[in-house]
């Protein structure tokens, strides 16, 4: 008797999908693991940093931990978080679906967004996971999230619903991570675990639509993805100018509500408060552009080309979208005074 088998959309889906997938192995040499060692352990050698020594290749290298990417072109161009290639020293190997392994180049690091685009050098073409369009998605859509799982379990599968977009969360992508301010995100149940940071959260149809970034612990069916929209901005950055190039302002605020309204006694509740975060911080970064163009502590600036800043959309969201050249009209209140001042924006270093 024949068996009969499920074909649905999803499972092809995830068929399309699953070989361009690829898993990112982060390794170190000993030597400089031990020197991160405090003095007294360093001393002890291997046996203070507790590794077996079966742990440690020919070369002396370790695996330190471990991330997911995914293949966004034939020649061998892979997404990944910017978070999963940070250890400073590190090598990263790339394991494709088939088992093959490569060291990987770090091509570019988002200096905003929890992005970063590597490189490997195969033999022929490989598969790819096809762009979609992040800005067209609505709550309640049906997303894939795949990757390497905790590092252990490779090509998991989960699946869910768009549960939030334009998400603002300090979340982390693993519990020993320190938090990150993330904007913009996209919100799902689909399962995001450790490991899985990196992966392509995907539509129905295979066309990724972000970049699996956090969890939040302690809560239940709450992860995010970075929108894929981000990543195609830097991709094209980096065809164009070989490098990622984002838009620097160079001032310090806070985004007013009728709360703080109140408490800095202020005559608005909504705008950009100019200010220090810290008192060894200033307001105002010598020599950028919000610094050429005059603006002061205390500031608030009220538009942005004549829309609007407020807690839903701040400054960070509209240079999100802006150029590293573009001249911006912005509206602030100085005391008592409505004026406007003509900004160009600079390039972030």
């Amino acid at each position: 008797m024949m068996q009969r088998r499920e074909h649905s959309r999803v499972i092809t889906t995830i068929r399309a999908v699953m070989p361009a997938v690829v898993s990112i192995i982060i390794e170190k040499n000993v030597e400089d693991l031990k020197n991160d060692l405090p003095p007294k352990e360093r001393k002890r050698g291997i046996a203070g940093m507790h590794i077996p020594s079966e742990k440690i290749d020919a070369h002396g290298m370790v695996q330190v931990g471990g991330g997911s990417g995914f293949i966004v072109d034939p020649t061998g161009i892979i997404l990944t978080n910017k978070h999963v290639i940070a250890e400073p020293h590190a090598r990263y190997v790339v394991v494709t679906n088939n088992d093959d392994r490569y060291d990987a180049e770090v091509l570019a690091r988002d200096p905003l967004n929890d992005v970063a685009i590597l490189k490997i050098a195969p033999a022929g073409k490989l598969p790819t996971v096809p762009l979609g369009d992040s800005s067209a998605l609505v709550l309640g859509q049906t997303v894939l999230a795949i990757g390497n799982a905790l590092g252990i379990f490779k090509n998991t599968v989960s699946m869910g619903i768009v549960s939030g977009l334009s998400r603002s969360v300090s979340a982390q992508a693993d519990p020993d991570s320190p938090p990150q301010e993330l904007r913009g995100l996209i919100q799902t149940d689909a399962a995001i675990n450790p490991g899985n940071s990196g992966g392509p959260l995907v539509d129905i149809f295979g066309r990724a639509v972000g970049i699996n970034a956090a969890v939040v612990f302690g809560a239940q069916n709450i992860n995010f993805a970075i929108p894929v929209k981000a990543a195609l901005r830097d991709l094209e950055d980096l065809r164009t100018y070989g490098r990622i190039r984002r838009p620097l302002l160079g001032l310090r605020y806070l985004t007013l509500t009728p709360d703080m309204k109140e408490k800095f006694r202020l005559p608005v509740d909504y705008g950009a408060f100019v200010t220090k975060e810290h008192p060894v911080d200033e307001a105002i970064i010598p020599g950028s552009p919000a610094a050429l163009a005059g603006l002061r502590e205390r500031d608030i600036i009220l538009e942005w080309n004549g829309a609007p800043i407020t807690a839903k959309r701040s400054i960070q969201d509209y240079l999100d979208d802006a150029e590293v050249g573009e001249r911006v009209i912005m509206k602030l209140m100085r005391g008592e005074k409505v004026i406007e001042l003509d900004i160009t924006l600079a390039e972030r270093k």
